[in-house]
This record gives C-alpha cells, structure tokens and sequence, in this order.
C-alpha cells in the first residue's frame, strides 16, 4: 500500500441501497449483519411496533428482574413481537427497533425502496454481493456538496495506536491519520521520563499479561497492550543510555548520560527532540489546511505553510546562534519573518479589517509567538521528569545500600526497602510519565495537526439470532 494512502482514513463511498419493498427487511437484516454500512436515518420518527413493546417491557423491568438476552440480535424472519414482548427477550426487540428505525428512512416509490449512507469502499463489492441475493443493490452515488464523508481510522491489525487519536477528537476525512506517528511519539516521550530497564520490563511483562487476558477484570482494557509494550521498550532502550537498572546500580555501564550527572545536557537534548517533533507536527499540519481548504487557506494559516515557514526559520536561526555560524542564523531570520509575514496576512484576512482588524492581528500574532516558544520549551518536562525518576530510584538504592552495608540482620530491611521503595517510585514515575506524556501529545501536536473536528463512521451492526430465535414467525 502507497504510503499516501496508508497514512490517509479509510476511503469512503456514498451508497445507495435498492431493493424491492417486499425485500426491504431480508436486505436490512443482510446489511446489519454485514456491519459496515452506516445507513442515513430520518431525523424524526414514531415509534414502531417493536419500539412500543420495548418500551414497555423496560418499564416494568423497573420493577422486575428482566429476563434479558444481553445485546441487540436480529432474526432472520419477522419474528412474533407480542410473543417477544411476553418472553421479555430485549435483544431482539431492541434488533427489531432499530431495523424499524432504519426502514422509516427509505425512500418507497411504487414498489421500489431506497436508502442512502456511506460504505468503505473496499467493502462494496461484498456488500453488494451480499444485497443480490435478496433482489437488491448497492450503487455508489456521488457526494453531496458540502458534507464530509465520516472518519474511518485504518485499522493495523494487532498493534493499533489509534485510541489515542481518537481519544483526543476524530479527525475530519480529510486529514491524514497520524496512528502510528503519534504513537511512536507517545511511547518515546514515555521512556525519556521513564528510563530504566527494569522498570521497563516490568511493563514488557505487564503487556504481556494485557494481550493474553490476564487478569480477567482487566480485559477491557486489552487493546491498550501496544501502548504499554511500547512504552516498555522505550524504557529499556532509554534506560540502557543512561545505565539504570532499578537505579543507578552500576550493573550496566553509562552508553549516553547519567541523568542526575549531566541534567543541563539531558534538558537541552529534551528540547531538541521536542522541537523536531514539533517541527513534524507543523508539517503534518501544512499538509491538513491545505487538503481540508486548498491552497489559499493553507498558504497562511498559523498550523499550515506559513507556520511551518516560521519555525523552520527560528530553528535554523538558533543552530546558528548556537554554533556561532552567521550564515544560518540570517537565512533562518529572514525566513522566521517571511513566515511570520504570511501568518499576519491571513489573520488580518480572518479579521473586518481597519483598526480593530489591525489590532486583533496584532494580539494574535503575539499569541503566536509567544505558544511557539513556549511549546517548544514545554518538552523540558521530559528530562525534568526523568531526572525526577532518576533522583527517587537513586534515593531508594543509596537506602538499600546504606542500610545491607550495616551487617547481616539488616539485609532483610534493605530488601524490603527496596521492593517497596521500587514499587512506590514505580507506580508514581509511571502515572506521572503516562499523563505528561499524553498532555505534550495533546496540547503541543495535536493542536498543530487537527483544527477542525471530523464524524465518526458508525456503521449499523447486529449480530443474527440463535436458530432458536429465528424460528419465531409471525
């Protein structure tokens, strides 16, 4: 798969569904159980028959213990809905609610009915495939001007980064999907602060656990595996270059730095790191303004050309500042203030012009400055707060050592000390690296990727009944 489109949402496409009015339910039943065809419904409707009985048995569920089947299910014929209703069986009348609430939706002409909703296109030929049988189907039809397909993330099969992307917003369909970018990022914020090998297994192992089920109570939670054996890995390797192994305790040699010896450099080298992927971030930015607006928005815009113009330009400006290289630090002025330039253009565009135009401009830009420069110094949390793992995993091992060098009956409260102590520093580095890590994600990238918020797609799903349901006629 080209990378364009790997890193671009689900392509959709408008559909039609057309089937004889005698088929409209055998084609519903098939779409639901398709799963992937999110149909529009009417915005207003009256309660069908199985909707009046659902409400009905729930009403005096208050009452009663429900004698429930869990979720929705459809049965493949129309089943006897007094006899559901009899039964209590919410499942299927929840199905047969929402298979009336689909069906207000069409659109009946003689003895033809039609319903409009969107489909990946890759499942078209397959749901098609399946509508035939019952008599029907499904032609793509053109988008309408003005409305944005809905947001599908690409899935990515086991490992998957896209909860933390969506956990943010969903991205308008015509944004790029930064899944595994952010996800990458997320996980090597996370070692920075967190950086030590063996709290870094710990995590591998507690991955491992997460992806096999176990415990049980937490298999909810399960999908969020590849954030935590990402996470362990980025401790490892970080680890390694600082020689931390539950704390500086000398069984692994120092490959880069040891944090608390060299903190001005560990800080310095976070900021670095933060303005290369804030440099990303603009880019990626560029890229979504000009393919939600075009050209002519995109062109000026602060999150788009002109912003990634601008910080270019203070980059290459501070590398020459830094190395004393003339050359670099004007070329990097003079495109700081091109960028900046375009950034006052199109704010001033977005304004009634005149003096309050101008004013407001001027506020804005500053604002502008002034976030640039403050977010790129916000990734300083990195190292600070792993000098903060760094200090509380020496405070534990210096207690350790202090306390088994006093002679043989204190071995047993140094190895106490130090469990506890690596459990407290553990639980407490790893809440605190999790959330700084997800906060830089948020307010420092994402608000540079995404501006405007996208639709979910939510295709209609339910699953088909037990045999023994499907026997119920009317």
């Amino acid at each position: 798969m080209p990378w364009p489109e790997a890193m671009a949402p689900v392509r959709m496409c408008r559909v039609a569904v057309v089937v004889p009015r005698t088929a409209l339910r055998d084609a519903l039943v098939r779409i639901a159980q398709a799963g992937c065809v999110e149909l529009d419904r009417a915005e207003e409707t009256a309660l069908g028959p199985a909707a009046l009985r659902l409400r009905r048995v729930q009403g005096r569920s208050e009452h009663a213990g429900p004698r429930t089947r869990g979720p929705a299910v459809l049965a493949v014929a129309a089943p006897d809905l007094d006899q559901l209703e009899k039964q209590q069986d919410v499942g299927l009348l929840v199905g047969e609610a929402q298979l009336e609430e689909r069906a207000e939706g069409a659109v009946r002409r003689g003895e033809v009915a039609a319903l409009a909703g969107w489909c990946p296109a890759a499942e078209v030929p397959r749901v098609a495939e399946r509508l035939a049988a019952a008599g029907g189907a499904l032609l793509p039809l053109p988008s309408p001007r003005g409305t944005d397909p809905p947001t599908l993330l690409r899935p990515a099969g086991a490992i998957s980064f896209t909860p933390l992307v969506t956990t943010y917003g969903t991205p308008p369909y015509t944004d790029l999907d930064p899944s595994w970018p952010a996800g990458l990022a997320y996980v090597a914020m996370f070692g920075i602060m967190f950086g030590d090998v063996g709290h870094g297994a710990l995590l591998l192992l507690g991955a491992l656990a997460l992806r096999l089920g176990r415990p049980r109570r937490l298999a909810p939670l399960r999908r969020l595996w590849p954030f935590l054996a990402g996470a362990g890995l980025a401790s490892v390797l970080a680890g390694a270059t600082y020689g931390e192994f539950f704390g500086p305790t000398g069984l692994l040699p120092v490959l880069w730095l040891a944090p608390l010896d060299a903190p001005a450099r560990l800080l310095a080298a976070a900021v670095v790191f933060g303005a290369g992927l804030l440099a990303l971030a603009h880019a990626a930015g560029a890229v979504n303004r000009v393919r939600e607006s075009g050209w002519g928005s995109g062109l000026y815009a602060a999150s788009g050309c002109a912003g990634l113009l601008f910080y270019l330009g203070l980059a290459l400006a501070a590398v020459g500042l830094v190395l004393h290289v003339s050359p670099p630090a004007v070329a990097g002025a003079v495109l700081a203030v091109a960028g900046l330039s375009l950034v006052a253009l199109g704010l001033f565009r977005a304004t009634a012009g005149g003096g309050a135009g101008l004013a407001e401009t001027v506020v804005r830009l500053f604002d502008v400055v002034v976030r640039t420069g403050t977010n790129t110094l916000s990734f300083a949390r990195l190292a600070a707060f792993g000098l903060t793992h760094a200090a509380l995993a020496d405070l534990v091992w210096r207690g350790t050592t202090s306390l088994a060098g006093r002679g043989a009956a204190w071995v047993v409260g140094a190895a106490v000390l130090f469990a506890v102590g690596t459990a407290l520093t553990f639980g407490l580095e790893a809440l605190v690296a999790g959330v700084q890590a997800l906060r830089l994600e948020f307010y420092e990238l994402f608000s540079r990727l995404f501006e405007t918020e996208g639709r979910p797609f939510r295709p209609w799903h339910v699953p088909p009944a037990e045999p023994a349901d499907a026997l119920l006629r009317r």
